[in-house]
């Protein structure tokens, strides 16, 4: 592993949706440096996003206006094959093989336009992984210098530990929400702060549920937070990731938005100190029922 430590900043942009976001190559640059310019330096990839295609437009970017690369933080994640026209698997499968692994990160490397990745995961836990087959492949990637530190994404505390015993990790990347309380309880946040592993936590908005779900949990949820919004003065957005980030394993949320305005809600989460009575609210509106 690299000597440095790993550094991200508070708040991670997504890039899961960028080739929806229909950016041409100025304007792309344009979005990453107003990015910058909001205090956001990491961008969490992965090989399979935008149908394999979100890295490289990314790349593009960064090709067009080289000096952005040393002001930021590359995230990518690989392991998973998923089936599209030039991937015709017979299933979607994970594969964590040495050589598909070694494969992925050098192709990340030419779409990314760049010589090193500063954190690559393994996208979701692979039942066939051999873990000490894999952590060579980490080593022999970071003494290349193509990769600085590695992590999981999706990985239980058990699979987490089978592999950080053989390299070490440098976070788990996990769902959490004021929608989804799992990692609030299956140990994975415990864990994290057990080792001092800050975790990465993907859409910390409810994939959007939490402004437009008719069900009863989001039509609770979104009336206690509109409440507490209110009285803050604050937006729904903000408060979702003050309620995330407020968690004492220091969690990096990451953005799923292409707006400007929305990397600009987020960022004001860090800012914003939530006390534990307007958390627990939260959590027992999500619940359903008050704490036990």
């Amino acid at each position: 592993m690299s000597d440095r430590m790993l550094a991200l900043s508070p708040i991670v942009a997504g890039l899961w949706r960028l080739a929806d976001w229909n950016l041409d190559v100025p304007g792309r640059v344009r979005w990453i440096e107003q990015a910058l310019e909001l205090g956001i330096s990491s961008f969490d990839h992965a090989d399979i996003y935008g149908d394999y295609r979100a890295e490289a437009l990314f790349g593009e970017a960064l090709k067009a206006a080289p000096a952005l690369r040393g002001r930021m933080q590359l995230v990518t994640k690989c392991g998973i094959r998923l089936r599209s026209a030039q991937r015709p698997y017979r299933v979607n499968h994970y594969d964590t093989a040495p050589a598909y692994v070694r494969a992925q990160v050098e192709q990340s490397l030419r779409k990314l336009y760049t010589e090193q990745l500063d954190l690559v995961l393994i996208h979701r836990p692979d039942y066939l992984m051999d873990a000490a087959a894999l952590a060579d492949t980490f080593n022999a990637l970071t003494r290349e210098g193509k990769v600085a530190h590695w992590g999981v994404s999706n990985h239980t505390t058990s699979q987490f530990a089978l592999l950080h015993a053989c390299h070490p990790l440098a976070t788990n990347q996990v769902e959490l929400s004021p929608l989804q309380l799992d990692a609030l309880d299956d140990g994975t946040l415990d864990q994290a702060q057990q080792l001092g592993l800050r975790p990465m936590i993907w859409s910390p908005l409810g994939g959007g549920r939490l402004f437009t779900g008719q069900d009863e949990q989001a039509v609770r949820v979104r009336a206690e937070m509109e409440t507490i919004a209110a009285r803050l003065g604050t937006s729904l957005t903000t408060l979702a990731f003050a309620w995330v980030l407020r968690h004492p394993s220091r969690p990096h949320p990451i953005t799923g938005s292409g707006r400007i305005a929305g990397l600009r809600e987020a960022i004001d989460a860090v800012e914003l100190q939530l006390d534990a009575e307007d958390w627990y609210a939260i959590w027992t509106a999500s619940k359903g029922h008050p704490v036990p």
